[in-house]
């Protein structure tokens, strides 16, 4: 009789972890489907003029008019202003949540790659256009894109341009894969109006292969006024690295994301704060799997940990929701996930194709990617 009551006892204990499992899962759901609820409140306002509400969050598509441009570049100001810029010299701009674009290209750059872009507001810009020697470039506009200014061109055939980030309207930087085995960084004090490349001392040396990513203007990214960190791969290690006085001196921690082969890494990071941040990335290759696509740090960047359960596959932008200290949205060619616990667990809400994700104060969250992929967080 004492091997049935064990019996008993063990169904009852699998039937509590059952049931344990399944309410994690439905409060797993829940978390979700409440923080994009969050984000995709409809204004009180809005319900009064008796527009729909009650559907469930989605990407919905912007026609942007150009399906044969690729937008990497992203820059939210708000939920009705936004600035694209991708393949073919293009930079679009929108002032009424997508309804409209205006194509806004710098004159004769149609044969540049823009591959990152960060906006002021819906006049002041400035674009980042990628590849070796001249082809890296940046432009500033301060009239919507009417007119633009070439503010810097590399002349450095060695140099590769990746990335560029803001600390506020005044101060800035761009990064460039290793020249004499470092990362270059190039710096700004007046908007991008002009540039100066940093001196190289307070820079870790690069490993053997060691790059950034061009894949959707995080590779580069600030918190606060001084604090920022570069995204690495290509190389044996996937790393990360931080500076905390704007790029003149820099430490390096190894992440936990595949590394070992030249489309492996981290390429995309986004912080909340001065202390917590996510990275995401892998194998950008097609059909590659991404096993630890994703991970988190809770103290600037010393320490990485792997995500518990990362996205599916490999992913190339992440953005915190705003007003939220756990949810974020990670995007890959493959679909967008969410975390609502900081970065540890990670769910697959869609499997459209983007690039790269941007959200604002507002609640305003947009993506962008192959195709002349637009989209904005509705519901």
């Amino acid at each position: 009789m004492r091997p049935l009551g064990k019996t008993r006892r063990g169904t009852g204990t699998v039937r509590t972890a059952q049931a344990r499992r399944a309410g994690r899962t439905a409060a797993a759901g829940a978390a979700c489907a409440a923080a994009l609820a969050v984000l995709t409140a409809v204004p009180a306002q809005a319900e009064e003029s008796g527009r729909p509400g009650g559907h469930a969050p989605a990407w919905a598509p912007k026609d942007t008019g150009t399906p044969t441009v690729r937008f990497r570049g992203l820059a939210a100001v708000d939920r009705d202003t936004a600035w694209v810029a991708g393949t073919q010299g293009t930079v679009l701009r929108t002032t009424d949540g997508g309804a409209n674009w205006r194509n806004v290209s710098p004159p004769g750059a149609a044969d540049l790659q823009f591959r990152d872009v960060e906006a002021f507001d819906a006049r002041r810009a400035v674009v980042l256009a990628i590849g070796e020697g001249e082809a890296s470039r940046v432009y500033r506009t301060d009239d919507g894109g009417a007119t633009w200014t070439e503010s810097f061109r590399n002349t450095d055939a060695r140099a590769f341009y990746d990335c560029m980030t803001f600390f506020d309207r005044r101060h800035g930087l761009a990064m460039s894969d290793p020249v004499d085995g470092r990362f270059r960084i190039l710096s700004t004090s007046d908007g991008g109006r002009s540039w100066t490349v940093l001196p190289d001392a307070g820079m870790p040396s690069a490993l053997p292969g060691e790059a950034g990513f061009a894949a959707s203007g995080q590779c580069l990214v600030s918190a606060g006024s001084r604090d920022v960190w570069l995204a690495t791969g290509g190389a044996a290690r996937a790393r990360v690295l931080h500076s905390a006085d704007r790029g003149l001196t820099w430490t390096v921690t190894d992440a936990p994301i595949p590394a070992g082969d030249p489309a492996r890494g981290v390429f995309a990071l986004a912080f909340r704060d001065r202390a917590h941040g996510l990275a995401v990335g892998g194998d950008y290759r097609a059909g590659q799997p991404s096993p630890s696509a994703a991970a988190t740090t809770g103290d600037a960047g010393r320490t990485w940990r792997p995500a518990g359960t990362p996205p599916p596959a490999y992913r190339s932008g992440v953005a915190w929701l705003p007003h939220s200290r756990t949810a974020a949205l990670a995007v890959g060619p493959t679909g967008t996930d969410l975390t609502t616990d900081a970065g540890r667990t990670w769910r697959t809400l869609d499997t459209g194709s983007y690039d790269t994700v941007d959200c604002t104060p507002d609640r305003g969250c947009w993506a962008a990617g192959e195709q002349g992929r637009v989209a904005r967080l509705e519901r």
